[in-house]
């Protein structure tokens, strides 16, 4: 058992996934921030974190000197309530601490990987869109076709296929206009870039890329099909999405360093995700599963696990499971190689409001590591 972490990345790691097994727990936020911190120290340059790349924008501009205040910053700049969370907040003002008086090539960049969506609402693509419109100084109406922003965004537009917006013949002038857009931003490339900058060229394709995400979720949302094989598709478009965004990233850091990935198990793991909702079993390709098979080597896995959280109404682990060998090892927290834990079985005693997904045999054959955290804290609002 270890708490420092370079002592499990390989030199070949490019980009280092750190898993949490819910986002419920806030303890698995703090210590990532000092893991972090390590991992700033011996190279990386970079972290991304499971939330809206587009709005994490704001973030970035911030810990790297821009101007507003940490307030606003994790009122705009995060989705899914993350900006509510008292370590990513410490995360954010650190990284500005960090990067004051450093040259740009020096400072550490801040990148949210997820689509702008929650799983079960989507928004419309509309401003997306727009968006790298203007910065290609094209004509196209785009706010015709796409219509309200509340068609889309209204949770009945996910739910129920027979409302979705994401089949309609408006939706698919949508996507040729968006694939148009996509072509031209790279034709035009070297005049837009030397007329505003690489920067700004980013930016357009990183809206670009969350119109197209979204128009594609809505297009599984209306797809006909029984909910089991309708929700399947929804979760794995959006871990596709988030592959396609963490390979985009490593693309613009490959000169600077390696990055580190932060987001949920399921998200991270290298196998297939697998997720109860209601009476049925979801099983896809998450975004480590995808990035794991393209980049091989290249990607690690740190995977978490907890023991016992009085917040959460987690028992301590029953005899047997993975979480009790671990228990057994580990006072407070510390770092395993997955290979050491030997035979065990997955704990039956998690509920899915807990969020708790934990450890099973297949996902610890896949795992390079496992931090695990032996108490909770209490738990936060964040579902």
């Amino acid at each position: 058992m270890s708490q420092k972490i370079s002592d499990f990345v390989r030199s070949s790691c490019e980009l280092l996934a750190l898993g949490e097994p819910t986002h419920k727990e806030p303890g698995f936020a703090s210590v990532r921030n000092d893991l972090f911190a390590e991992l700033v120290a011996n190279g990386f340059r970079s972290i991304a974190l499971e939330t809206d790349r587009v709005a994490a924008l704001a973030v970035d501009e911030f810990v790297r000197g821009g101007h507003g205040t940490l307030d606003e910053v994790m009122r705009t700049g995060f989705s899914h309530d993350f900006g509510e969370l008292e370590g990513n907040r410490q995360l954010v003002a650190w990284l500005r601490g960090y990067n004051a008086g450093k040259p740009v090539e020096d400072q550490v960049r801040f990148y949210g990987f997820d689509a702008p969506m929650e799983t079960m609402s989507a928004p419309s693509p509309r401003s997306y869109l727009e968006f790298a419109r203007d910065y290609l100084e094209l004509d196209f109406d785009i706010s015709g076709p796409a219509g309200s922003d509340e068609r889309w965004s209204r949770p009945e537009a996910v739910l129920d296929a027979d409302v979705s917006p994401g089949a309609t013949p408006e939706a698919e002038r949508l996507r040729v206009m968006a694939d148009d857009m996509l072509a031209l931003l790279y034709t035009r490339a070297p005049e837009r870039i030397a007329a505003t900058s690489l920067a700004q060229w980013h930016r357009a394709a990183i809206h670009l890329t969350a119109g197209l995400g979204l128009l594609r979720y809505h297009r599984q949302a209306a797809q006909p099909t029984e909910d089991g094989v309708r929700w399947n598709s929804l979760a794995a478009a959006r871990d596709a999405l988030m592959a396609q965004n963490l390979l985009d990233i490593r693309s613009i850091e490959a000169r600077r360093g390696p990055t580190l990935v932060y987001s949920h198990n399921l998200h991270l793991r290298r196998n297939t995700s697998v997720m109860r909702m209601g009476p049925m079993e979801l099983v896809w390709s998450g975004a480590g599963a995808i990035v794991g098979s393209l980049l091989g080597e290249h990607y690690g896995v740190i995977l978490g696990s907890l023991g016992r959280s009085d917040g959460l109404e987690l028992a301590a682990p029953e005899p047997g499971t993975f979480e009790h060998t671990l228990q057994n090892r580990i006072g407070t927290w510390g770092l395993v190689p997955a290979a050491e834990l030997g035979p065990g079985h997955t704990r039956t005693d998690v509920t899915q409001e807990q969020g708790y997904f934990p450890l099973d045999a297949d996902t610890v054959d896949v795992t390079d590591t496992i931090l695990h955290l032996s108490v909770g804290r209490a738990p936060t609002s964040v579902s």
